[in-house]
């Protein structure tokens, strides 16, 4: 009877409830009709001990890092360092917004605040130049799902901490997925200028003047140097680095910049509290689910299922690749991974896939599911920050997404894409 427990999940999901409601009721019911009270206080107690992780105490202060370096006027001056670069191509604009999504991803990792901060200021600029809005909200959502995938990223602390693989070894597996993704939608956006005849952003800078705004920027951009160099270094552990990045946001706010204020500290640590509080709550829901998930046996069963549709590893990690697609139009990246990293990964770990490897395939999937229609949250975001319906974004965001399944595919099946520089570095196989 407990194999019942992710159709109820599902329905739950569709008749509206709260992602974190359905992770706790679909299990909880299905036990107690099952007789089995002493697993429902079982299930309930780990929503706490889902949470009570050091590991995880990297989110909140990656969050919290975020949010001072985008209070602190660090997300202009990386408009305005991608804007010196590239500015002056046709569809300029278009350009500096993926640009400035790459480099944002080094500071918050995650996809909601790369959205809210960088749309609410390239939005209304790319709709000034002649752009449809529904354009420029669609690649900023497109954009926005490099966060997760470029270090620091927030759902691979959760996979690590799922599935007990090295930090370290995912955050360099997935910088070059991550300016795949970049280099892809840009690609895109040539084609696109070319035909639609996009307007140019700006005059090409000169050298002094690039010069200029690199030293502006320059302070924002040695965060995710600081956070790689001192993990790779073996100074701090993830979790440190991410009680550093705060620490360095701080300084560079407060005393070197000085763009942030007092007055501004306590909104600061409540948006980043309450998206914390938010993230945290997900984990600890999803593994009091995972605990449902293997009472049932279900991981048993549907490993049966996959096997027994192929061995060809090549054939099984295209049906994965769809599976994760559709998994990801409906449910957000963290708990998404927390059920499925322990069911599917011991099965493709069992075929000779390698753990980072797949761990990688399955982080970039669910992170593009995103931007997914029907139920996307960044396509939420975008729809809220530039005043869009969601259904005319989600119709303009689907060439980006083209791009985007192409490249989760040219990872999947070209491991050296990724796995490159965790071997260089010593952290893989």
């Amino acid at each position: 009877m407990l194999i019942w427990f992710l159709p109820t999940f599902l329905i739950f999901l569709l008749i509206g409830l709260p992602v974190f409601f359905a992770l706790l009721a679909a299990p909880g019911i299905l036990l107690w009709l099952n007789g089995q009270t002493n697993d429902i206080t079982l299930l309930y107690r780990n929503v706490y001990n889902g949470m009570d992780s050091f590991p995880l105490m990297a989110i909140p202060f990656f969050m919290l890092a975020g949010e001072l370096m985008n209070r602190g006027g660090i997300t202009i001056r990386l408009v305005e360092f991608s804007q010196a670069l590239m500015g002056h191509l046709r569809g300029g604009l278009a350009h500096v917004n993926v640009l400035s999504s790459i480099l944002f991803a080094g500071l918050s990792g995650s996809a909601v605040a790369d959205t809210s901060a960088l749309g609410s200021m390239l939005i209304p600029a790319m709709e000034k130049q002649g752009y449809s809005r529904k354009f420029a909200a669609a690649i900023t959502a497109a954009s926005s799902v490099i966060g997760p995938i470029i270090p620091p990223s927030g759902i691979m602390i959760i996979y690590a901490y799922v599935m007990g693989e090295s930090v370290a070894a995912l955050f360099l597996a997935g910088i070059v997925p991550g300016v795949m993704v970049g280099v892809g939608l840009m690609l895109m956006i040539k084609l696109m200028a070319d035909r639609y005849d996009f307007p140019v952003a700006s005059r090409k800078y000169t050298w002094p003047e690039r010069r200029q705004a690199s030293l502006k920027a320059f302070f924002p951009l040695m965060t995710p140097v600081i956070i790689l160099g001192g993990i790779l270094g073996g100074i701090f552990t993830p979790t440190e680095a991410a009680a550093v990045a705060v620490g360095y946001a701080f300084i560079i706010g407060f005393f070197v910049l000085r763009t942030l204020t007092w007055k501004e500290v306590p909104e600061v640590l409540s948006n980043a509290g309450m998206t914390s509080a938010v993230v945290l709550l997900l984990v600890g829901a999803a593994m009091a689910f995972k605990t449902v998930v293997s009472l049932s046996h279900a991981p048993e069963q549907l490993a049966s299922l996959i096997l027994s549709l192929s061995e060809n590893p090549l054939i099984l990690l295209f049906l994965i690749n769809l599976l994760l697609f559709i998994v990801g139009m409906f449910l957000d990246a963290g708990p998404a991974i927390i059920i499925l990293g322990p069911i599917l990964g011991p099965i493709f770990t069992s075929l000779g896939v390698d753990p980072i490897h797949f761990a990688i395939i399955m982080s970039v999937n669910l992170t593009v599911g995103l931007a997914t229609p029907p139920m996307g949250l960044v396509l939420f975001v975008a729809a809220a920050v530039s005043r869009e319906r969601v259904e005319t974004i989600a119709k303009a965001i689907l060439p980006f997404l083209a791009v985007e399944i192409i490249v989760i595919f040219l990872i999947t099946y070209i491991p050296a894409l990724s796995m490159t520089i965790p071997r260089i570095t010593g952290f893989a196989n």
